[in-house]
């Protein structure tokens, strides 16, 4: 479904019951809403579960330009707004868990809960050369040539060869996004510098992580559980980045066990 938001053309999904308490999914950089369909026959039953393509990707406009995460924190705010959702439960995996601090941040009381999976509250200026490698081999030569890099980041090779289909599909999703997407989303990640405002989040949050996670690892997410009082810390074996879909089964235990504690029957 399409609908325009914050000014542009946003791509949306809407699964569950009606009635249900309202789940948002917010994908990472260079995928789409798609990357979370092992998570919905987990949450469907009970929950109405929000899917949207973040600005820049899937079948969401894609402007040229630099975007900010508060640029896509509005995005999101625009698209509750407009399908008249007032309080949500956002779980966001990389940027959109990127995005998820910027807006719990801005305001709280749009959100009943946050989960932060394999993300990162600051980039550092060290961390910047190779975000500016990946954009200009992304303007020069296309998302073709960040397509084998990303996956070894993503998925170990044991996954890899097990789950060829499923990886493959995500192959896809990074060869679809735009590159003016691509591009304007990397550098509002490379932004990203939170970690001394994350004690302001008071909403019952859980952190989660594959514990083999090379591009955001354990010890940030460490450092977001020990900032964010009260919030909860998963570490998922066996699992790189996309721990959503490495490990769906003890991914899915835990998010739903976290939203069943926020949500009791």
């Amino acid at each position: 479904m399409q609908l325009t938001a914050n000014g542009i053309s946003m791509c949306y999904e809407v699964d569950g019951p009606g009635d249900g308490p309202v789940v948002v999914l917010s994908h990472s950089l260079a995928t789409n809403l798609a990357m979370w369909e092992r998570q919905l026959p987990a949450l469907t039953p009970r929950y109405r579960v929000l899917r949207y393509d973040t600005r820049g990707h899937g079948r969401s406009a894609a402007p040229a330009g630099e975007y900010s995460l508060e640029l896509l924190a509005d995005d999101l705010f625009c698209l509750l707004d407009s399908l008249g959702l007032d309080q949500v439960h956002l779980v966001g995996l990389s940027m959109g868990g990127m995005i998820g601090q910027v807006a719990a941040l801005r305001d709280p009381g749009r959100f009943a809960s946050l989960v932060l999976c394999d993300t990162a509250s600051q980039v550092p200026p060290a961390a910047h050369p190779a975000w500016r490698e990946r954009i200009d081999t992304a303007r020069s030569e296309g998302l073709e040539a960040l397509v084998e890099p990303t996956i070894e980041r993503w998925f170990s090779d044991g996954f890899q060869r097990a789950a060829a289909t499923q990886v493959d599909q995500i192959r896809a999703m990074i060869r679809a996004t735009p590159v003016t997407g691509y591009c304007g989303c990397a550098a509002a990640i490379m932004g990203l510098d939170l970690a001394d405002s994350l004690a302001a989040i008071q909403l019952p949050t859980l952190v989660m992580v594959g514990a083999d996670d090379p591009g955001t690892p354990v010890a940030g997410h460490r450092l977001i559980h020990q900032r964010i009082v009260g919030s909860e810390l998963v570490v998922i074996p066996d699992a790189l980045h996309l721990c959503n879909i490495e490990q769906a089964t003890r991914f899915n235990a835990a998010l739903t066990g976290f939203l069943e504690r926020q949500v009791p029957a």
